[in-house]
């Protein structure tokens, strides 16, 4: 049942009801009657529910207990399971790259008020599409889905949780203007040695430009790049499209190549 299917979902993730409510703009004992069954999600109430969750709107609405996993191993023989699950296969160079990415980005401006964990979502997504365009090769090559406030980094949940585990990050609740954010804070330095002086002075670049938006701000900026427009919601965005950019958004200079 979806109702509960939502509870379950909220309960894992430590969320409370108003912050929910506030998130899909409703009220809290509207919220209420959705757990309880006695009301149904709209359309749009579902795809910002979906994104929150970090999930894909059909399985959102088909209660699809599926989890996602992240390899942290480069080989790792998996046993079947009775439970269908997603696998993603992330390299391990790849791996350490996202989790130092993140503490820089976080050294540089997760302390500002309007860098909460939506902002760094998008943040993440321009760093990584940006330097494919321009460079035709990946920086972090996460895997990002089109969701409600655009594009989501499907390994995001499982990486920070292991870092919180670890000690390296904390995870905060705050408050930016009326709204419940969730704030992320680096409790280590960022290694850079895995970064080349490209990759450093390309995510300066992406910072310099964007990490005074805001969470709308930024969602609005991705909702009408290239990459997230030509996918369906719930569809994994190719890092393919981002040479079909338009001006507003191509970081390129494809006249210097004629």
């Amino acid at each position: 049942m979806l109702s509960k299917f939502i509870q379950q979902l909220r309960k894992k993730n430590n969320l409370t009801q108003e912050f929910l409510a506030s998130e899909i703009g409703i009220s809290r004992p509207t919220y209420v009657q959705i757990e309880r069954g006695e009301r149904d999600l709209t359309i749009t109430e579902a795809q910002k529910m979906a994104a929150i969750f970090g999930m894909s709107l059909n399985d959102l609405l088909s209660g699809n207990k599926k989890e996602i996993k992240v390899d942290f191993e480069r080989e790792k023989k998996v046993k079947k399971s009775a439970e269908p699950e997603i696998r993603i296969s992330v390299p391990q160079q790849n791996l350490k790259k996202f989790r130092e990415v993140l503490l820089y980005i976080l050294e540089k401006a997760g302390a500002r008020p309007n860098i909460g964990e939506t902002a760094i979502y998008k943040l993440l997504y321009f760093i990584d599409f940006d330097y494919y365009e321009k460079f035709e090769e990946q920086l972090i090559g996460a895997r990002y889905i089109k969701n409600h406030f655009g594009p989501t980094p499907v390994e995001f949940k499982k990486i920070t949780d292991q870092m919180i585990e670890k000690g390296e990050i904390e995870k905060i609740k705050s408050k930016y203007f009326q709204h419940e954010q969730r704030k992320y804070l680096p409790r280590r330095p960022a290694d850079l040695r895995i970064l080349s002086a490209q990759e450093i002075q390309h995510i300066d670049e992406v910072l310099a430009r964007l990490a005074w938006k805001n969470a709308a701000e930024l969602s609005n900026y991705s909702h009408s790049d290239t990459p997230w427009r030509v996918h369906k919601m719930g569809e994994e965005i190719s890092y393919e499209t981002v040479f079909y950019r338009d001006e507003d958004h191509s970081v390129r200079n494809y006249e210097d190549e004629l």
